[in-house]
């Protein structure tokens, strides 16, 4: 089955995408950067290295410390980080209706299985 994967190429030289998008997600759903990152088998440093690579990029925070708690704190997206998945799903979302005649015209070829190329 195909499906559409979408980067979205940001000046100067970064970029979003859906491994980054996914751990924002998963940041938010768990709470904390660590959790996030053992829910996606991400080391913590991965995940740490995403998050800042994104903070540069924009200039300012997409993950905030959280204190307080009966573990005394975590991690949230800031609005930021929220506005970023909002935009890259509807992103995501429009390139997905705008493509699907291809996608499904591709699995069609698809549907046809393999053809050879002997000469004959």
């Amino acid at each position: 089955m195909a499906r559409l994967s979408l980067r979205v190429d940001l000046e100067p030289g970064g970029r979003i995408g859906p491994g980054k998008i996914a751990l924002l997600e998963t940041i938010a759903a768990f709470g904390s950067i660590s959790a996030g990152a053992r829910a996606m088998q991400m080391s913590y440093k991965r995940a740490w290295d995403l998050v800042e690579e994104m903070n540069a990029l924009f200039g300012r925070p997409v993950v905030a410390a959280k204190t307080g708690g009966r573990r005394g704190g975590g991690a949230e997206l800031t609005p930021l980080g929220l506005s970023l998945v909002t935009r890259y799903r509807a992103i995501e979302t429009a390139a997905l209706a705008a493509a699907k005649p291809q996608i499904e015209a591709l699995e069609a070829e698809l549907g046809d299985g393999p053809k050879s190329t002997a000469c004959n």
